[in-house]
């Protein structure tokens, strides 16, 4: 069997009209060719639709029985074609984004803003969630893709470099570390330090550039949040380990971030997708998006 839409659009307009010259016209097709759909679809379904006089057509039972459903399946199709063509053209549909803590806060707002103004038709959902949440949830499939910490050598996903950032020493005001002019690794030896738990992606990033340099840091707090390190250097518990992302909240908290040498650490913030899965169109724009201020930025 092989009905196709053409057939049941013919079907309808000529139960509606009475006549296959009406409904011709309305079809704006010819009329012997509203009769050969009409037969092809009584022959595909093994059905006689109309009875046929000279002066007269008529629906049979069968006919009529089917006109309903008819209908709906060309509804139904209609509407799969206007949403398809909604999708393809940005006027509705979604995109998801996995984003760690400062990247949902500092970074994403700003890309949604401006996707929001150019397609209102597109919900945009951000989930604010750790590193390691970011790469289970690209990995299954929950988001369209995420941003922060690039996988490293999780083969199983990909990733593109949106940003770069370098290392610091969080300080609170007047600490003896403002006055110098450079900061190394080392010089930080003699003083109480606070950074990322173990098995954070930043943590290990920098552990093992680090490491190759003989340098093994003592964190003597361990927390989970960018957002708590802040906290605690301003309530004077000692110096941060964070990265430049994070200088727009250390200026507002009244906090120095002094880049740390010997060796400069360097850390990218990327772009994360699974590399087997294809992106709708409304995902793909908001990436292109994505990509394209982070380029014109580093260009800037």
């Amino acid at each position: 069997m092989n009905v196709t839409l053409r057939q049941l659009r013919a079907f309808i307009a000529v139960a509606e009209a009475g006549h296959f010259t009406r409904a011709a016209d309305f079809l704006e097709l010819s009329q012997s060719s509203v009769s050969t759909l009409v037969r092809e679809l009584e022959e595909n379904l093994g059905l006689r639709l109309f009875d046929r006089h000279t002066r007269m057509l008529r629906l049979t039972e069968g006919g009529a029985e089917i006109l309903p459903l008819a209908r709906k399946a060309v509804a139904d199709l209609d509407s799969v074609i206007g949403s398809s063509k909604q999708l393809t053209a940005l006027g509705r549909g979604r995109v998801s984004i996995a984003a760690s803590s400062m990247q949902a806060a500092l970074m994403v707002p700003r890309f949604i803003h401006q996707f929001a103004a150019r397609f209102p038709g597109i919900k945009t959902v951000l989930h604010d969630v750790s590193q390691a949440e970011v790469l289970q949830m690209v990995r299954a499939g929950e988001v369209d893709f995420g941003i922060g910490t690039a996988p490293g050598r999780q083969h199983d996903l990909a990733s593109r470099a949106l940003s770069s950032d370098i290392f610091c020493a969080v300080l609170p005001p007047q600490h003896p570390l403002q006055r110098r002019r450079e900061v190394t690794w080392r010089d930080l030896a003699d003083y109480t330090l606070i950074g990322p738990r173990g098995g954070n992606p930043l943590r290990e990033h920098l552990d093992f550039a680090l490491a190759r340099e003989g340098i093994a840091l003592v964190r003597h707090y361990e927390v989970s949040l960018p957002l708590t390190i802040m906290g605690m250097v301003e309530g004077g518990l000692g110096v941060g380990v964070a990265t430049t992302a994070l200088a727009r909240l250390a200026e507002g908290l009244g906090l120095t971030l002094k880049k740390l040498s010997s060796p400069v650490v360097r850390h990218e913030v990327s772009l994360i997708f699974h590399p087997e899965r294809s992106l709708s169109p409304a995902a793909q724009s908001f990436r292109d998006l994505v990509v394209a201020q982070r380029s014109g930025s580093k260009e800037a």
